[in-house]
């Protein structure tokens, strides 16, 4: 499952791409969605125009939320992603020998190691690739994929869409973690499954969501 086509191919059910970490929902015309969600602003095959407008509302923290209706996720999403530039990426959500959880400090949030994938390069390989070099663990083994996850973050002109592949690893090495500076990650802690909740408050929705799909209780 190479891009995001892939993705929406593979399943018919609500997406959500966070902007500035609220949740803008595609979903089916007539799909059920969770009730926190119910009396979110609504729009129907939106229009480039409602696309744009709800994307910088959101973004400017105007709009807690929004749900956009389509009778084609995979169509609704190809309109919504002609209003950004993606890269896709992939990261890892580690555990080590004594089930804690590998958690970094990034830009003032806890975080999970990621990165862009390169030419050529598989999401596995990019996944490792990227933890080994945000936390200096070279001892990490992949296993099975999560989830996939999108956010939007702006880079001088332009407004990045992160189609992030996220992969369960375990580390089984000796060695130290070495924080990546030049990354500007500041920390890196092994966190007990039991005290997850306290960190992911000063996270972010994405990471929440690989946490959720993992099956831990924030």
């Amino acid at each position: 499952m190479n891009n995001a086509k892939d993705y929406f191919c593979s399943m018919e059910m609500p997406v959500i791409i966070y902007i500035s970490d609220r949740p803008l929902i595609l979903t089916g015309e007539k799909s059920t969605l969770p009730p926190e969600y119910i009396n979110a602003a609504t729009l129907f095959s939106p229009t480039d125009e409602e696309i744009a407008q709800t994307i910088s509302l959101l973004d400017r923290n105007e709009l807690p939320l929004a749900v956009f209706r389509h009778h084609s996720v995979p169509a609704l999403f190809e309109t919504v992603k002609g209003h950004f530039t993606v890269y896709e990426a992939a990261g890892g959500l580690i555990t080590n020998d004594a089930d804690e959880v590998l958690l970094m400090f990034r830009r003032g949030k806890w975080d999970l190691p990621k990165g862009k994938l390169d030419d050529g390069e598989t999401l596995e390989a990019c996944a490792l690739r990227e933890v080994q070099e945000e936390t200096g663990l070279q001892n990490v083994s992949l296993s099975h994929k999560i989830t996939e996850t999108f956010h939007y973050y702006p880079l001088k002109d332009k407004r990045i869409l992160k189609h992030s592949h996220w992969y369960r690893m375990f580390f089984t090495g000796t060695e130290l973690t070495v924080p990546q500076i030049e990354e500007d990650i500041l920390d890196i802690q092994w966190i007990r499954p039991e005290n997850l909740g306290k960190y992911m408050a000063y996270s972010y929705e994405n990471i929440r969501e690989v946490f959720l799909k993992a099956d831990y209780k924030l």
